[in-house]
């Protein structure tokens, strides 16, 4: 295996009433609440057509992860068995990317969009923001 080191650098950060890895939901859906993307100023044109109601894949890297885990028990859940991080949702891995969807609720700003439901604490460094493409190909 090449042992290269690639370089990831933030575009922005999230921005959320969740201050600790503790407190934040394991999934949006399971009572997250709204955050801001707050992007760095060079970033601004590539918002360019974003729009309320869209929605968008959030790419983020979950900073306070531990990356030596190679195994765990999903949802902490000590009954359930032990098994490979790339077969769960831990954000705990070797390579600690977050995936979110998220859709748009505000353009607050030329940097600045409020999302809806987002399970990342204040503070996750944003990686990437993609549109969701329709499963009909039409975007």
């Amino acid at each position: 295996m090449d042992d290269d080191a690639y370089t990831l650098r933030p575009i922005g950060f999230v921005r959320s009433p969740l201050r600790d890895r503790r407190d934040a939901p394991r999934q949006a859906h399971e009572g997250a609440p709204e955050a801001l993307l707050e992007l760095a100023p060079e970033f601004a044109p590539a918002l360019h057509r974003v729009r309320p109601e869209q929605d968008l894949i959030l790419l983020t890297w979950l900073h306070l992860a531990d990356r030596s885990t190679l195994q765990t028990h999903p949802r902490d859940d000590t009954s359930a068995p032990l098994t490979g991080v790339f077969a769960t949702r831990s954000s705990d891995r070797p390579n600690p990317i977050g995936l979110h969807r998220v859709t748009v609720m505000a353009i607050e700003s030329p940097t600045r969009l409020r999302v809806s439901a987002l399970e990342a604490i204040d503070g996750t460094p944003i990686v990437d923001i993609k549109t969701v493409i329709a499963e009909s190909g039409d975007e």
